[in-house]
């Protein structure tokens, strides 16, 4: 049985622990700060679905120590996968580690990409991963509509993407995906999968998006606002109706009347004994009203600049915007949906009740409106615009923050135009009340963090290279590089008899490896060199769910002391494919 240490106690944690316990049949130690504090009792109560005496074990310890791994029986482990929210923690904590056992694997998970690369480059057998870079690309899909493509990058630099089938260029398919409107993945007949793989060559994208430009006169629009128009159109008003009383009390013309009028108003009037009675009361309420106008316009001028002042230095919206991506929570996985909402060309909005966010500092140098605000208050989400977006991502750690924000955000819309229905995008841990939601709220498009995630942390802990993930509504499909190991079930076995519908895609098979002096060539559509059969100088390029990579890691595994292996005599010739 395969034994693992995973320290932290939020939900990644959680689900990790779970994940290791149901789909690797493993054996678990949690190190957690507290038994009673974060999600350490709902870890302690995890059972494995077929064996409901299975259980994780935890150890509570403040700090971590070498008495601490100690403790968890770290030199028996196969791997320790660290999963705080805290970077620095994270890496202190895997070097103390490394100390107690220089040889296992180790798992991180770190937001700092630059900081992680040069954590790899010093530690072996380390693996980084970011869980907020997993799940953003799940959020950004949703909130485009689900067809906004996945870009998954191979180690030998070859580019893949999932993206809908309409969209895709036939020739370029490798192989379906989903029927995304069933839930069902890798079907059996491939031509009804809507959401497909195809190469890409030299794209990022196939429907390239503008941003929106800036507005040239984005300051006097904000300048001369809602409020400082009403008050200037009601002292034109005034002003014409003073116009046509003098013009009719004085018998004099239009324009005469007019100059009169303002004068009257805005500069005062000398007493004249010898006009007459209504010439006199005009004269006085055309003063009276220039009196209480002229501090009306003052205070509004003055309101409106510093208000504007305030706006730009905050960054906040600036100009009147429409067609645009409101992010509500700017921590980790709220970052990584501007970033990559902003490198699609997207307009965002973006929101946190905290100046101190992660993502509100990263979001005013990507040059994004930032407010900082409440965002259970109507008046913060009435000034993102709401009424005239897009979508709203609500990616805040609270489930039920995000669900408030999303009912009200749909009826600000809704205020301002009875027949619109606001694309909402949830952030929500539990599977059970993500359900709940959809049936009573009609709300389908949600997400969760943690389960997006926790698959790629598994299963880099067994040890596989997991390449990326691909976002199926809540669920996720791995893309994985998986070696045939010298000896294995799979070694002189047919390339036809990898795939599995439901479990696992070969997608395609790389020979050669870097250690044996052999260049590396990627084929694709392997299956259909119908003789072709794997060997140990083979890397296969699969899309697996979590139970199908499983399987196929058991089929791949090597054996010690391997006999050697003679391929089949005159093998049928295998061909790369142009790349484009």
């Amino acid at each position: 049985m395969r034994k693992f240490v995973v320290w932290g106690d939020n939900a990644l944690a959680r689900r990790l622990v779970g994940e290791l316990i149901n789909t690797y049949s493993a054996q678990v130690t949690v190190i957690v700060p507290d038994l009673a504090a974060g999600q350490a009792r709902e870890i302690a109560d995890i059972r494995a679905d077929d064996d409901p005496l299975s259980r994780p074990v935890l150890i509570a310890a403040r700090r971590v120590t070498r008495a601490v791994f100690e403790t968890a029986d770290l030199t028996d482990a196969d791997a320790i996968a660290f999963v705080d929210t805290d970077d620095v923690a994270n890496v202190d904590a895997a070097l103390i580690a490394r100390e107690v056992d220089p040889t296992i694997r180790v798992v991180l998970r770190m937001f700092n990409t630059r900081l992680g690369a040069g954590v790899v480059e010093r530690l072996s057998n380390c693996a980084v991963l970011s869980a907020s870079e997993i799940a953003a690309p799940a959020f950004v899909a949703a909130a485009l509509g689900d067809s906004n493509p996945t870009t998954i990058r191979l180690s030998d630099g070859q580019q893949l993407m999932a993206v809908d089938r309409a969209l895709a260029n036939p020739g370029d398919i490798r192989c379906g995906l989903a029927i995304t409107a069933l839930g069902e993945s890798l079907p059996a007949d491939e031509g009804l999968a809507d959401l497909v793989l195809t190469s890409v060559y030299g794209r990022r994208d196939l429907e390239p998006r503008r941003r929106r430009h800036r507005h040239p006169m984005r300051l006097s629009r904000l300048l001369i606002g809602g409020g400082l128009r009403r008050i200037l159109a009601s002292i034109v008003a005034v002003l014409a109706l003073g116009t046509v009383a003098v013009a009719t009390v004085r018998h004099v013309g239009v324009w005469k009347a007019m100059y009169l009028a303002v004068l009257t108003a805005l500069g005062g009037a000398n007493p004249q004994d010898d006009a007459s009675v209504p010439s006199q009361a005009v004269d006085l309420v055309l003063v009276v009203v220039g009196v209480a106008v002229i501090p009306a316009i003052t205070a509004a001028v003055v309101g409106i600049v510093i208000k504007a002042r305030l706006a730009i230095a905050a960054g906040g919206l600036t100009e009147p915007v429409a067609g645009h991506v409101v992010v509500v929570g700017l921590g980790n996985v709220g970052t990584r949906v501007l970033q990559e909402l902003h490198d699609l060309g997207i307009d965002v909005v973006a929101v946190d009740r905290d100046e101190r966010a992660r993502g509100v500092q990263v979001g005013r140098d990507l040059g994004l409106p930032v407010i900082i605000g409440d965002v259970t208050n109507p008046d913060t989400l009435t000034s993102a615009s709401v009424a005239t977006a897009r979508c709203l991502v609500v990616v805040t750690t609270a489930d039920v923050t995000n669900l408030e924000a999303a009912l009200l955000g749909r009826d600000l819309c809704r205020r301002a135009d009875p027949e619109a229905k606001l694309r909402v995008v949830l952030r929500l841990f539990e599977e059970e009340f993500a359900q709940r939601i959809k049936t009573a709220f009609d709300i389908n498009l949600s997400r969760s963090v943690s389960y997006l995630a926790a698959p790629a942390f598994a299963a880099s802990m067994v040890g596989s290279e997991v390449i990326d993930t691909i976002p199926v509504g809540r669920r996720v499909l791995l893309v994985a590089e998986v070696p045939v190991g010298a000896g294995s079930q799979l070694e002189g076995h047919y390339f036809r008899g990898v795939s599995e519908p439901g479990l696992v895609r070969l997608v395609a098979v790389q020979t050669g490896r870097a250690g044996l002096g052999v260049g590396v060539q990627t084929f694709w559509a392997p299956e259909q060199n119908t003789w072709r059969t794997l060997d140990r100088t083979h890397t296969m390029v699969v899309v697996a769910t979590r139970a199908g990579l499983v399987a196929l890691l058991e089929r791949a595994a090597g054996v010690e002391n391997p006999p050697p292996f003679h391929p089949p005599s005159a093998p049928p010739l295998l061909t790369p494919q142009p790349r484009g």
